[in-house]
């Protein structure tokens, strides 16, 4: 069995403003703190864990985002850095760096080439305030962290035009104190899915969304209900035509009705579609908020159902497990508790009870996938040896789904190339 330690991890997490705009996504890998003590050996582990992370991850895993990535002090050295644009990359330093001239000089260069500079774990001590004009990002861990070091460094940061960005943000509380105590933006778990804005109101059971969503999970979906769901709905109807005219697709003839779009897409791949339809506006639009969770909702969905390719004694199958991940976030869709929204819909008892109470085996499932969100590397291990995966490979099969969802909205939500209703 792969002890922790060995396996090497990797994961992306949003940070995002207060107004829950993206800035961009840390990278999370295991080791990151490697080299921090001026070891060779540690500092090489490192090296190899960004290094295996580039080959796994496709251009797309990067395009169109700002990636805040750890580097050590040889890695700095080596020019590692220039593997990704200046606008691609945010280069994080730690105390190691700091400590060594040589490598500040490296770290003033790749400023005055464009790139900009986060310092994680920032203390209140001269080195780290004495080269505060090097950074353009102060990120300060907050569960270890004084309400009052928070408060003086936001005010610190502020006053030198940087910004102050706090870690660690799993629970409601630190959610609410990053908030008051003048955090610029926040990255963790509780943050990355509480700034969500739920897309329909409170009377969801009456809306032709949900009506639809209910329609398809059904465990004998009437086809002629679900083309008349979407036939009453503008939104709907209009959604539905895109994505099946879209570049995704490939279609030689365009779809002109929605008996014909049903009919091309079929009920399965219409169950994975779903969420994306119900966000979109009259003028087929989703703001950036929504596409933050849908792609979260996606890439859940991904992972859940390849993972199931190797997870043992499961009492659900791979189509189960995909709207696990994808039904998730459904209460951030619908402004519903999700025990009331999950009450409607014909989905697994298993499911249900994993989304609701984190229990069984798809439980195990589905706090596995929320453990490698929050980068838990210790959680990560425990849980997945107990479903039996295969630890060397959860870095590919993570960063495949993520390659998956990113194409998808390459080609369907981006696409210059996208139908039109």
């Amino acid at each position: 069995m792969a002890k922790f330690g060995k396996t090497k991890y990797i994961v992306r997490q949003p940070i995002k403003d207060l107004q829950g705009t993206v800035l961009g996504y840390e990278i999370r890998y295991t080791g990151e703190n490697a080299g921090y003590n001026g070891e060779e050996g540690q500092d090489f582990s490192a090296a190899e864990t960004i290094y295996n992370f580039l080959t796994q991850a496709s251009d797309n895993t990067f395009k169109g985002a700002l990636n805040f990535m750890t580097f050590t002090t040889n890695l700095l050295m080596k020019q590692t850095p220039k593997l990704f644009a200046p606008e691609e990359l945010v280069i994080e330093i730690g105390e190691s760096v700091i400590l060594h001239p040589l490598a500040m000089r490296f770290v003033e260069r790749y400023r005055q080439e464009g790139y900009a500079v986060a310092v994680k774990d920032f203390q209140f001590s001269p080195r780290f305030i004495s080269n505060l004009r090097q950074f353009d990002y102060v990120m300060m861990d907050l569960p270890h962290a004084g309400d009052a070091s928070v408060r003086r460094l936001a005010e610190m940061v502020h006053s030198m035009d940087k910004k102050c960005v706090v870690t660690g943000v799993d629970t409601e509380e630190l959610y609410q104190k990053a908030f008051i105590l003048g955090a610029d933006a926040m990255c963790g778990r509780y943050a990355a899915e509480q700034m969500f804005t739920a897309v329909h109101s409170a009377s969801y059971l009456q809306s032709n969304f949900f009506r639809l969503l209910v329609a398809v999970t059904k465990d004998e979906p009437e086809v002629d209900e679900i083309e008349q769901i979407i036939s009453m709905d503008a939104s709907l109807t209009y959604s539905l035509l895109r994505i099946v005219n879209s570049a995704y697709f490939a279609l030689r003839n365009r779809a002109t009705n929605v008996h014909q779009a049903v009919t091309i897409l079929g009920l399965g791949q219409l169950r994975q579609w779903i969420y994306l339809m119900g966000c979109r506006n009259e003028k087929g639009e989703l703001d950036e908020n929504q596409e933050e969770m849908l792609k979260l909702s996606f890439t859940r969905a991904s992972f859940a159902s390849e993972l199931m390719r190797y997870a043992k004694n499961m009492p659900i199958n791979r189509n189960d497990a995909y709207l696990m991940g994808m039904f998730s976030t459904l209460q951030f869709l619908i402004a519903a508790p999700l025990e009331d929204i999950l009450s409607e819909v014909a989905i697994s008892v298993d499911v249900k009870d994993a989304l609701l109470n984190h229990e069984g085996r798809c439980g195990l499932l589905y706090d596995l996938i929320l453990a490698y969100e929050r980068a838990d590397w210790a959680a990560i291990n425990r849980m997945g040896e107990d479903l039996g995966l295969p630890m060397d490979r959860l870095p590919e099969i993570y960063f495949q789904c993520l390659d998956e969802v990113n194409n998808i909205w390459e080609q369907l939500i981006h696409s210059g190339g996208e139908g039109e209703a």
